[in-house]
């Protein structure tokens, strides 16, 4: 599987463990004292948020990010739903092969 491929699902799966988290886990734990949900996903987005930490720097030359969209993919990890932004909009790989296969299938006259 492809690096970007494995970036782009943790980056989906890290939004929706903190979207669980807060908007089930944590209402259920405060309003209906059960803690068994934060006791559960919470160990699980923890992993999820060290996995897309390391993803963003394994993928960052692949999709040619400069600092400032490297730092700002890595903040997007403590917004709930700013990874799901990232895997959308910034993990397409540079149009550089695709528009040179296009000019090499180009008519050579024109």
């Amino acid at each position: 599987m492809d690096v970007i491929r494995v970036f782009r699902l943790v980056s989906v799966l890290e939004a929706v463990s903190f979207l669980v988290l807060l908007l089930i886990a944590m209402p259920l734990k405060y309003g209906a004292d059960a803690e068994a949900g934060v006791q559960l996903v919470g160990p699980v987005h923890g992993v999820l948020v060290m996995a897309y930490v390391g993803m963003v720097f394994l993928v960052r030359d692949k999709l040619r990010w400069d600092v400032k969209r490297t730092v700002l993919a890595l903040g997007a990890a403590v917004l709930p739903v700013a990874p799901f932004l990232v895997e959308r909009y910034w993990t397409t790989p540079p149009a550089e092969d695709a528009s040179g296969a296009q000019a090499a299938s180009a008519p050579a006259g024109r």
